[in-house]
């Protein structure tokens, strides 16, 4: 019985470094390359609060905290905090990795709320 509690509690502890380590500064920083991407398009078929990477340029300034994101298939407003840009400077011209929450609400528009941000480096 010890043998099994002891084996359940190093599973517990193994898994649970496994999947700290894929966090850093926020956010999930993986390969931007192989990263499950979600596109502007499939945002009004996931339900409130379903976490999102997305992939594309930060288009214009609407507000306080609020912009207006693009990827190929279309536009979504983001808001990101401002202690969640973590020194990141970005121009429209520049590819940005988002990951955020869907915020569904009856009254407003769809739109991301960012956790993370990152540039993408440009392709050569």
């Amino acid at each position: 019985m010890k043998n099994m509690l002891l084996l359940t509690c190093f599973s517990v502890l193994a898994f649970s470094a496994a999947a700290q380590a894929q966090y850093k500064a926020g956010g999930y920083i993986g390969n931007t390359e192989t990263a499950d991407i979600t596109l502007v398009e499939q945002i009004n078929n996931l339900p409130d609060d379903a976490y999102v990477t997305m992939q594309g340029k930060i288009i214009s300034k609407i507000g306080h905290e609020k912009y207006t994101f693009q990827d190929k298939t279309g536009t979504i407003k983001i808001e990101i905090d401002d202690d969640d840009w973590n020194g990141v400077t970005v121009g429209k011209d520049d590819t940005v990795q988002i990951q955020g929450e869907v915020d569904k609400s009856w009254r407003k528009p769809t739109k991301i709320e960012v956790d993370f941000i990152q540039k993408v480096p440009a392709q050569k």
